[in-house]
């Protein structure tokens, strides 16, 4: 861990407030992330906010949003996001084997069309770098255009999540592996 994370009687004002919102949160603690961006108190306070909208408030199930989570912390190889939202996709309902695949690089075998559009849609953004017309327009059909901003939302903010904790090096926890190589 390159950065020393703060104990709630280290914190200034400001940071304190932002924990303890983060606390009374639908988390009901605070993200990992957040403890390295309380360095950045009103950083912390809106990307922290944004992340609990973006968790519980988008147009997708859980197994859904951890899609385009788990295409991002693959992208970024970030072991702690990956070891968080692998459990997060398992209890949200699903499929050890589409996360698996991701885990291996590989294009999972998708049931549900909306599934497969969200991994493809994060899949291009990431090594698209964009979202070519043809796909879009497929993308704008079948999610609509809140579940297209949605999705690119999601891989935004999670790409600052694994960027923030690869940046850092926040360890797994004890007794935890990698998983991604």
């Amino acid at each position: 861990m390159r950065l020393k994370l703060l104990s709630p009687g280290e914190m200034s004002e400001s940071q304190r407030q932002t924990y303890d919102e983060s606390i009374a949160g639908k988390r009901g603690k605070p993200p990992a992330p957040m403890m390295a961006w309380l360095n950045s108190p009103d950083m912390a306070r809106h990307a922290t906010r944004l992340g609990e909208v973006l968790r519980y408030d988008t147009i997708f199930p859980a197994k859904l949003s951890e899609i385009a989570i788990l295409v991002t912390a693959r992208h970024w190889t970030a072991h702690y996001e990956w070891y968080a939202h692998k459990r997060l996709a398992l209890a949200g309902g699903m499929k050890p084997e589409i996360i698996d695949a991701i885990r291996d690089r590989r294009t999972p075998d998708f049931d549900d069309p909306v599934a497969k559009m969200i991994y493809d849609l994060s899949k291009s953004l990431h090594e698209g770098h964009g979202v070519e017309k043809g796909l879009y327009d497929e993308a704008a059909k079948l999610l609509g255009e809140r579940g297209v901003v949605e999705v690119i939302g999601l891989c935004g903010y999670y790409t600052m999540v694994s960027m923030t904790l690869n940046a850092f090096e926040f360890e797994l926890p004890e007794g935890e592996v990698p998983e991604l190589s």
